[in-house]
């Protein structure tokens, strides 16, 4: 039988994450108008698609000629399908288990939370409880990813698999090549952004666990509505800025370490909260996988340990 798929489950979180934020923050300003520490909203924050990375710069790494980004591209696609066929043995809770050789960690982070363009240091102070008691990290493979285990690392109508590499030359805004002193060398990729990410369907979707559609969800609140406008134009949820860093040993093509980091800035418009109407409010999403996990990461959040 087919495991419910791990991205689901979190993608289906961050939309409550979301929510819960914005009904914290309508409760807080409802219970304690008088607060008057906030901070305006810098405008410049606003994400734009442009490149945080390193230009490309053309030569030879580890031994490797790269000519344009493109190589780039092909390169790291052709190392990730080769480092997702690498499978080892692990003990899960007295059981042995084959999943992926390269398991990472997960972390997640709520930021800027603002209502009204405002911050509010009250509010600010809920935001990691809400985390820690909504949100355990798990064990995935190389992002995209569903799954520490191959046989369930695709979406759940199983359309998409994960275990080979999406990402294509026209999903990438910037890419670079580093080589470091021990021969292996470092890619970096800033994928395109795009509006409402799906699961392997688009250039974030390509290169990281996005969140899907999430619009269902926050549709299913009960206390959240719209004073005015679709919740398509008032529920907006922008991919950009996130980039993913690997390490590559050139003599095998295998990845043997790697960083991403994902931003999505979420803007609400015209929302009405309980008794809060037409309010806007906005918040960044920092989601990051580090690979390899250390052994305390698989113990704790799902009783493996490396054999």
């Amino acid at each position: 039988m087919k495991k419910k798929s791990g991205l689901s489950k979190f993608n289906s979180f961050l939309a409550v994450v979301l929510v819960i934020c914005i009904i914290a923050t309508a409760i807080v300003i409802y219970r304690y108008p008088k607060i008057t520490e906030t901070v305006v909203a810098d405008d410049s924050n606003t994400a734009t698609d442009e490149a945080t990375i390193d230009a490309f710069v053309a030569g030879t790494y580890g031994g490797i000629q790269f000519d344009t980004v493109e190589d780039v591209v092909d390169y790291y696609v052709e190392c990730y399908n080769y480092t997702k066929t690498l499978t080892a043995e692990y003990d899960e809770d007295g059981e042995t288990k084959t999943y992926y050789k390269l398991l990472g960690d997960e972390s997640l982070t709520v930021e800027n939370l603002l209502v009204e363009g405002k911050s509010n240091s009250t509010i600010d102070a809920l935001i990691p409880g809400i985390l820690d008691s909504l949100f355990s990290g798990s064990v995935k493979g190389l992002p995209p990813a569903t799954n520490r285990d191959p046989l369930y690392d695709k979406t759940d109508d199983g359309t998409i698999d994960f275990t080979t590499s999406l990402l294509t030359y026209d999903d990438v805004l910037e890419a670079n090549v580093a080589e470091n002193e021990d021969g292996t060398i470092n890619i970096t990729i800033q994928p395109k952004g795009t509006i409402l990410a799906m699961p392997g369907e688009d250039s974030q979707g390509h290169f990281f666990n996005v969140l899907g559609d999430i619009s269902s969800t926050v549709e299913s609140i009960s206390v959240l509505s719209f004073s005015e406008g679709t919740i398509d134009e008032n529920f907006v949820v922008n991919y950009t800025g996130g980039s993913g860093t690997v390490t590559i040993d050139p003599a095998t093509g295998e990845i043997t370490a790697a960083d991403y980091t994902m931003y999505v800035h979420i803007d609400v418009q015209h929302a009405n909260v309980l008794v809060i109407t037409d309010k806007s409010a906005s918040l960044d999403i920092v989601y990051t996988n580090h690979f390899p996990a250390d052994d305390d990461y698989l113990m704790d959040s799902r009783g493996i340990t490396r054999k």
